[in-house]
């Protein structure tokens, strides 16, 4: 099969046909094509095995239901943290020669700012441009540095919306992403507002099945190197927590436009406080370490 002369407006009239079937914004299908496209061309470069993805693109990875759109991709780097090196290697990313997809990445248009929202956290905001045809599409790559992933990160495929070729890339276990939530819960306490964390750790948990003494370790580790504290017990899983935590629920649950999600936080904090505490009570008192949790659980 020829592939057709205009490419781009040939991927802008599938990526339109696509919404239109999936009754989705073209502004969303648009961006994940570009982040998987971006995807494919760190999976060929020389830079590989210097980046780990994490975050919302991982539920993609795992095949959950694409309730959560993101507009930036989360990675690890086992790099140097100086932003002159990870621009280079940007760079260096973007220029990768890979199979016409339509995309044009444009290198000199990248920028990088040292991300500061939370003192701890060590990292660097990557942005650049890409465009398809005309159409300009505004990339972002938030770079973490020093988190520790256990079990340790192993090549996945990403899916992609066409018939392209597959991005395989180094990505983060699913105990380490969970563990890493819990630590933010804890660490925020009631100033917690990221109910998208509560929302990812009550699906997972009703997706997967867990081995007890993998995600415990995935927890300790984080909080170890984190510098928190495991409880004896989380704060948001308690009454205050959750009836002053209603409001931001049910404003995050309606931004999802979706029946899968229960409308009570009372119900996803319950849910998380059946997997999530006899973990950390183990874990805190030294007890035996609860064996098996097979979706959607109880543990054995």
């Amino acid at each position: 099969m020829k592939s057709p002369k205009n490419i781009p407006a040939s991927v802008h009239a599938r990526l339109l046909n696509r919404a239109k079937k999936d009754q989705r914004p073209f502004s969303e299908l648009l961006q994940y094509y570009a982040m998987e496209r971006f995807l494919y061309r760190l999976s060929r470069s020389p830079h590989a095995d210097r980046f780990i993805l994490k975050g919302a693109l991982m539920l993609r990875v795992w095949r959950l239901p694409e309730l959560r759109p993101t507009k930036d991709i989360d990675m690890l780097g086992k790099t140097s943290d100086e932003e002159t090196d990870i621009i280079q290697r940007v760079a260096d990313i973007l220029g990768t020669n890979v199979e016409p997809d339509g995309l044009a990445f444009d290198a000199n248009s990248i920028q990088s700012e040292r991300i500061t929202e939370e003192a701890d956290y060590k990292g660097i905001r990557i942005h650049f441009l890409c465009f398809l045809g005309a159409a300009k599409i505004n990339m972002q790559i938030d770079v973490a540095f020093g988190d520790v992933v256990y079990p340790e990160p192993e090549k996945l495929d990403f899916p992609v919306m066409m018939n392209s070729s597959v991005p395989r890339l180094l990505c983060y276990s699913i105990e380490s992403s969970i563990a890493e939530k819990l630590e933010a819960m804890v660490k925020l306490g009631i100033l917690n507002s990221r109910m998208k964390d509560f929302y990812d750790i009550w699906t997972l948990s009703r997706r997967f099945d867990f081995v007890g003494t993998k995600l415990a370790e995935a927890i300790h580790k984080t909080f170890k190197h984190r510098g928190t504290e495991v409880p004896l017990a989380i704060e948001a899983f308690n009454k205050d927590f959750i009836e002053r935590k209603k409001a931001q629920w049910s404003a995050f649950r309606e931004r999802l436009q979706t029946d899968q999600v229960p409308t009570s936080f009372k119900e996803v904090a319950a849910g998380l406080d059946v997997f999530i505490t006899p973990i950390i009570a183990a874990i805190s008192s030294g007890t035996p370490i609860p064996k098996e949790w097979t979706a959607p659980g109880p543990w054995i």
